[in-house]
């Protein structure tokens, strides 16, 4: 068995692992003295020495992040610069852009193309996708205490892996085989409340594979984030910052707004008073008051996970190896958002609480006596809380071994990913609500009295109210031999292999919970499941045609059940015209089948992320003439669209391209350049709805209202879009002092640069870029980078690492001019120490976030969480980093 060694003087050997994944280089000196073995690498299913291959593959070792202070493949994922964004636990707050609960699920993106384009594999194989987008798989799945590595191929890998991996394919490898018994502990305390970390994990194993024909190990993981609310950070605590031009805020309050349509008169009766302040404020415009929700949200969400992966390995004979895995995952998150929305109630004049009558509620000029709409936020039920539940199980059966000359590799595998949410406090019963207004029971302007409160508790909606699985079921095998004929540059090798895979998708909507709460964003949604298969051949050749050249050619062949079949190569090459430098370069094509989610989800009547004014009874923020023209529903408020899943979408296809050269002038320094380039069409999503309320003269048709005017939703299907093109140049650089009377020193720098990422909303529109600018719900940053600086010396060592992202134009929708927002670039410093003096025992302790910086000032209203943007940023501030670790 081959320990983990990717580095020797050759540059070959340089080249083989995308060189230089965070610090792997120092265990260069160790891996010189190893023996060569043949295995299979990510972006290859032909078995070499590693030096052999040339794909632009980035490695992290296991041992690299913890000493960074990354307890989540989403942390590891985020220090990955080709990686757009891993947005994680907090996109449960409210749902993700699409309005939709997200099940607390974490996911990839690498090139910005979207995590459905971002394949996951979990030892070379598939995990069942999460089942509320079917369409990318949920990082707190994957067992991070298990790992030994990850590896991330950059470029198209549709040729090899499947159809989807347009963006590239992100590996996470456990350990082969485990003999000893460890317990670890960590610990992650900010020095501002909230935020505190804790997670334990056990592994243990018994049996030489080798020496006794057979390994069995298991290693089982707890790990628990306490809750940190938006009022803990001050960044966080507000949606109103007048300074900044920042008025986030809903015209859904407490007290309640009112409009009387017989006299047009708006109004709120606690406006004189100063609304609820700080949690409600006035708008002097006219006389109503505005909801700072943002006080009453989280920031990051409490949440708990447990893993278990089991792996027990047999040697059948000398030849031959059967395996078993079983991982099992478990995420359990509890998110709070501000209390539920109502909107739209009746209170007739008969209601004592009408104003000036017998309930207090003070009379108010200029009413014409009819019923008043009102829309109030009743803060005494609560905060809306969420409970989302995951867990995921895998269990997957292979063989491998050696025929003749020829490796083999086949197994079965079964994975099934499921997720419910279950509404555990705040949600109220809509009629039943609606009803206590217009019976005078419910005070909308004011705290309730005995009855009242005795009514609203009442209206409290308790129950599961959506739960979702995908299952997916395959055969696979391939056959390789390395060493097939002698060419003038070496021996050819070959590959060939077929997938048999059955996709199941079930979305179930609990319509007695769901069609109650408004609020929930399902409750027009239907349940629904879907179920395709996928047959695939492959087949890959190594060829070596002169001396120092390498040509790599495969294809790909699927066919979908419901999408039609397809055929994808990809051809690559390598050279190397001198042991200090050598050339690559890869082209290939890529096609995406619509998920079985975007093509049968259930359409669902959701909030807009941000708020507009309706371009017909409200145009440009005043309220029109028209006689059903409502400002509590048609102004500067959250409007309504109408989502799912459109059974007409195409597949997306793509072309992919790289070129790149690695150079190593001297043993101790590595530089490796490599431009790529995407282009993809037929982009499966839905129109941006800030481009939709942008545009309403091209968009009306997209308008839907009601039979007598009033708006419903705009119309917001997933469709095929237009084209995205994006290229850019990732850099990749080394430094190794080699051993020194002061020790081993390391300098590792990943970097990526994209130069254009332009998109269109429709076939043949306008293409709009998106570097270095805020748009359709995200930027794309010019440039990132991770680096790290390593200095080891017997039993210390020392690692220090920054994460940096340069900065971008702000959102900056329904900004006052004056108040347009560049947010600047970002960098965490990430200090840790370590000490293995005593046999067994493993002591690290450190800093992360060193220089305690904080999230940039952010406009964006596309999330829940305001005044910065947390995908992208740290809102724990200064954490104190401490993990032992003990091995017998």
């Amino acid at each position: 068995m081959m320990k983990e060694t990717v580095m020797s003087r050759s540059v070959r050997l340089v080249c083989a692992g995308g060189l230089l994944g965070l610090g792997l280089l120092a265990q260069s000196a160790m891996a010189q003295e190893q023996q060569m073995q043949r295995i299979e690498i990510t972006g290859s299913s032909i078995k070499r020495i590693v030096s052999e291959t040339a794909n632009p593959l980035t490695v992290v070792k296991a041992e690299e992040f913890v000493k960074q202070g990354l307890t989540t493949a989403q942390e590891v994922l985020d220090r990955i610069p080709s990686n757009s964004s891993s947005f994680g636990s907090g996109n449960t707050v409210g749902g993700n852009s699409s309005g939709l609960p997200t099940g607390g699920q974490s996911v990839a993106d690498l090139r910005g193309l979207g995590g459905d384009k971002t394949l996951v594999l979990l030892n070379g194989r598939r995990l069942a996708n999460h089942p509320y987008d079917g369409a990318s798989v949920d990082l707190n799945m994957i067992p991070v205490s298990a790992l030994e590595r990850v590896e991330v191929l950059r470029d198209g890998a549709s040729a090899i892996y499947g159809t989807d991996a347009i963006g590239g394919v992100i590996n996470f490898i456990t350990r082969r085989s485990v003999t000893t018994t460890t317990i670890t502990a960590e610990a992650l305390l900010p020095r501002r409340d909230g935020g505190d970390e804790k997670r334990i994990n056990v592994s243990t194993g018994f049996g030489d594979l080798d020496k006794d024909g057979f390994n069995v190990w298991g290693v089982f993981d707890w790990h628990k984030m306490d809750i940190l609310t938006s009022q803990q950070r001050e960044f966080s605590k507000t949606g109103i910052i007048p300074e900044r031009g920042l008025n986030l805020t809903s015209g859904t309050t407490f007290p309640g707004n009112f409009f009387d349509p017989g006299s047009s008169v708006a109004g709120n009766p606690g406006f004189k008073s100063g609304c609820n302040p700080p949690f409600s404020v006035p708008r002097a415009s006219n006389g109503t008051c505005r909801q700072d929700y943002t006080r009453l949200i989280d920031d990051l969400p409490a949440q708990e996970q447990k893993a278990f992966f089991g792996k027990a390995s047999f040697k059948l004979n000398g030849d031959h190896t059967a395996t078993i895995e079983y991982l099992h995952a478990e995420n359990d998150v509890l998110s709070h958002t501000a209390p539920p929305p109502q909107t739209g109630l009746e209170l007739p004049k008969t209601s004592k609480y009408y104003p000036g009558n017998a309930g207090g509620v003070p009379a108010m000029p200029g009413l014409s006596g009819q019923p008043l709409s009102v829309n109030w936020r009743p803060v005494e039920a609560g905060q809306r809380e969420i409970n989302s539940l995951g867990a995921a199980d895998r269990l997957s059966i292979g063989a491998e071994g050696l025929v003749r000359g020829w490796d083999y590799k086949t197994g079965f595998t079964i994975s099934e990913s499921r997720s419910a949410e279950w509404f555990t406090g705040g949600y109220v019963r809509d009629d039943a609500f609606a009803a206590g207004v217009k019976n005078g029971i419910l005070n909308p302007f004011g705290l309730q009295d005995t009855a009242g409160k005795a009514y609203l508790d009442s209206t409290a909606l308790r129950g599961k109210v959506q739960n979702g699985t995908t299952r997916n079921t395959g055969i696979d095998f391939k056959i390789s031999n390395a060493d097939l004929w002698e060419m003038a540059g070496g021996k050819t090798g070959l590959a060939l292999g077929g997938e048999l895979r059955r996709e199941e998708a079930d979305f179930i909507v609990n319509r007695d919970i769901a069609g109650q709460a408004a609020s929930s964003g399902l409750s027009g949604s239907q349940s629904t499941s879907g179920a395709r298969t996928i047959k695939a051949l492959f087949a890959e050749i190594d060829l070596h045609p002169a001396k120092d050249l390498e040509v790599q050619f495969a294809t790909r062949v699927d066919d979908y059940s419901d999408a039609g079949n397809t055929v994808n190569p990809k051809l690559g090459l390598s050279y190397t015209p001198s042991k200090q430098v050598l050339l690559r370069g890869s082209a290939s094509t890529g096609f995406r089948a619509p998920t079985l989610f975007e093509k049968n989800a259930p359409k669902s009547k959701n909030d807009t992320n941000n708020s507009y004014n309706d371009p017909i009874l409200c145009p440009g923020g005043t309220l029109s003439s028209n006689p059903i023209a409502n400002p509590l529903r048609d102004c500067d408020l959250q409007q309504f669209k109408l989502q799912g899943g459109n059974p007409n979408l195409n597949p997306e296809k793509s072309k992919t391209f790289s070129v790149g050269i690695v150079v190593e002038p001297v043993p101790q320094a590595t530089l490796a350049v490599d431009y790529w380039n995407i282009k993809l069409k037929d982009k499966i999503d839905a129109v941006p709805e800030e481009a939709i309320y942008g545009d309403y003269a091209k968009y009306k048709d997209r308008f839907l209202r009601n039979p007598d005017g009033s708006p419903f939703a705009i119309l917001d299907l997933k469709e095929n879009l237009g084209k995205v093109n994006t290229d850019g140049v990732d850099v990749s650089l080394s430094l190794r002092s080699g051993a020194t009377q002061y020790g081993n020193f390391t300098f590792n720098l990943d970097g990526t640069y994209v130069h254009k990422y332009e998109y269109q909303d429709e076939r043949d529109g306008p293409f709009f870029d998106k570097v270095g600018v805020y748009r359709a719900n995200n930027p794309v940053f010019r440039w990132k980078h991770n680096a790290t600086i390593g200095w080891r010396s017997g039993v210390w060592s020392v690692n220090l690492a920054q994460s940096f992202k340069t900065g971008y134009t702000d959102q900056n929708l329904d900004i006052d001019p004056q108040f347009f927002n560049h947010v600047p670039s970002y960098s965490l410093w990430n200090l840790t120490g370590t000490y293995t003096g005593i046999k067994g025992l493993t002591l690290m302790a450190g800093i992360k976030n060193l220089l305690d910086k904080q999230p940039p000032f952010s406009n964006q209203g596309t999330l829940f969480q305001k005044g910065y943007d947390p995908r992208y940023t740290d809102p724990l501030g200064r954490t104190l980093y401490l993990r032992g670790s003990y091995a017998f």
